[in-house]
């Protein structure tokens, strides 16, 4: 990735004359459609997209749960029917993108629609990708390289932290080179995502915890990124304190509706702070050790976060005041690097609360990965906007610090 990104101040008060007038900035965000019921919405919006043949993209879980024939049966009151691919794993591969792909070839699809996790939603954008522009998945790593629009795009999440449904980025796993590539692009906002907290309630708990964490990544990643802008950081902060909040409230009751609801918003504002402001290094590693192992995304970044705030704040640790504030800590009073440290503690005692485990060596990850893993890192497209460069050896400390 190409793109240097100037950081951008915060000293000027939100309610200043010119606030965010040093730039130009863009806010990209799809249709959202949000409440408890909504599910019926998703089949409004692919007819109103001028489905005739949808393509409805999800997993094995989702069709155990029940979602998938009740979203059916709300197609079939649309009038459609649709051509339903679940032949899916967690962590989209790229030989099932393409598998995903010719069925829509096959049955002559149009509207794709994705009721399903970060998984099933990233598949779906890749599917959309080859739809329109051919080739290989793996040919459109980096930014903007899907140059011909893709077909419309309806989301209905069944998770609480990827923000997959309203971002630009795609992400699927080499498996030739045992990594996850960073595909991002305008074209790959979806049109829709209708998100309907009861879908929220048949996760498992360990999906739970780490999609929120993933959420919570995200929230503190936009906040403090080389792109961030004044549109970002609302969002980004409200993710962040919510998820805080709310997390563990679903994990202790599962059926109770507000704290799902709740989940559902951090991960909807966690997500449109992120496509705006992209990531940082907890992203950039976290990508290379699901790649590896074909782990969940959210649970590695759980364990890699409170080590990467430790290492921007040990270069700027000013961003993670505002965090501090956020999450009620009294740190926020004292200097920054208090600051920044009581949140890197923060976050590391949410994350165990919610069961994730203490370091990378419990997932499966060996020293002698180490320096391969961080010389992809240094290669994700998410270390553009980490507020802080790194070397390889540094990278490899970040990695062994975690394990």
């Amino acid at each position: 990735m190409s793109v240097a990104y100037p950081r951008q101040p915060r000293t000027t008060p939100p309610s200043a004359p010119g606030h965010g007038a040093a730039r130009t900035v863009k806010f990209h965000a799809p249709e959202i459609v949000f409440g408890v019921g909504s599910l019926q919405e998703a089949a409004y919006a692919a007819a109103r997209l001028g489905a005739t043949r949808p393509m409805l993209v999800t997993d094995a879980g989702l069709l155990a749960a029940g979602w998938v024939d009740e979203f059916l049966d709300c197609l079939s009151e649309c009038g459609l029917t649709a051509t339903v691919w679940h032949d899916l794993t967690p962590n989209p591969k790229d030989h099932e993108i393409a598998a995903g792909h010719e069925r829509y070839r096959e049955h002559g699809c149009d509207v794709l629609i994705a009721l399903g996790g970060g998984s099933v939603i990233d598949a779906t954008k890749g599917i959309a990708v080859l739809a329109s522009n051919g080739g290989h998945i793996l040919d459109y790593e980096g930014v903007d390289r899907a140059v011909v629009p893709i077909p419309p795009l309806v989301m209905i999440p069944t998770t609480s932290g990827t923000g997959a449904d309203v971002s630009q980025f795609c992400i699927v796993t080499d498996t030739a080179r045992g990594t996850k590539i960073t595909i991002i692009g305008r074209s790959l906002v979806p049109d829709v995502t209708v998100i309907d907290p009861r879908l929220l309630t048949t996760m498992p708990e360990w999906l739970g915890a780490a999609t929120g964490l993933d959420a919570l990544t995200h929230g503190i990643e936009a906040f403090v990124s080389l792109a961030h802008n004044p549109l970002t950081d609302h969002h980004a902060l409200r993710a962040v304190a919510m998820v805080t909040e709310n997390l563990p409230h679903t994990i202790t009751d599962p059926a109770e509706m507000d704290a799902r609801a709740a989940m559902a918003q951090a991960s909807l504002e966690a997500g449109l702070a992120f496509t705006n402001a992209i990531l940082g290094a907890a992203h950039a590693m976290s990508h290379q050790v699901g790649g590896l192992l074909d782990l969940p995304h959210g649970v590695i970044n759980g364990i890699l976060l409170p080590h990467v705030i430790r290492f921007n704040a040990s270069s700027d640790a000013a961003p993670y005041v505002e965090i501090a504030r956020s999450l009620g800590l009294d740190e926020h009073r004292g200097t920054p690097e208090e600051a920044a440290l009581a949140v890197a503690d923060r976050v590391q005692r949410l994350a165990r609360d919610v069961g994730v485990p203490h370091g990378l060596g419990a997932l499966g990850v060996r020293e002698q990965d180490l320096d391969r893993l961080a010389r992809f890192a240094l290669r994700d497209a998410c270390m553009a906007t980490n507020p802080r460069t790194a070397t390889h050896a540094q990278m490899v400390e970040l990695y062994r610090a975690a394990m």
